[in-house]
């Protein structure tokens, strides 16, 4: 009796199988990695706007109270929230005389900025908060 070598053709067809449920869970983490890629460099850029709005909130004009909202472009969408935390009267270093002479009044407003995005059906955004000296 001759020994034959080789495969037989059920054991080929489980081979393929296998393969191919292989390099379809590898397609799919390919697909989650290019999506987790994605949504980070959104994050990235909504982080970067959002530090540029507050930004210009906060050393540009004076504060005060409010809302302001608008589109970045790109696809971002931006809000700011200007409010009064805590309000103070302060005398300027160096200033002698009675109290409450050349008295300053200061606020401290608390400053918050959102950058909404879509992400391919879902809804994602960045806050950063920040807390301002006013006058």
């Amino acid at each position: 009796m001759r020994r034959q070598r080789g495969f037989t053709l059920l054991e080929v067809i489980i081979a393929l199988i296998i393969a191919g449920m292989a390099a379809a869970a590898l397609m799919a983490a390919v697909g989650t990695g290019l999506r987790a890629t994605r949504t980070a460099t959104m994050v990235d850029q909504a982080l970067v706007r959002a530090k540029s709005r507050l930004a210009a909130a906060t050393y540009g004009e004076k504060l005060a109270p409010g809302d302001t909202r608008g589109d970045d472009g790109g696809g971002f969408r931006w809000r700011l929230h200007v409010a009064p935390v805590a309000s103070a009267t302060v005398r300027p270093v160096g200033v002698v005389g009675p109290r409450g002479a050349a008295s300053v009044p200061v606020v401290l407003y608390g400053v918050t900025v959102w950058i909404a995005w879509d992400d391919g059906g879902t809804a994602r955004q960045v806050e950063l908060y920040t807390e301002h000296v006013g006058g």
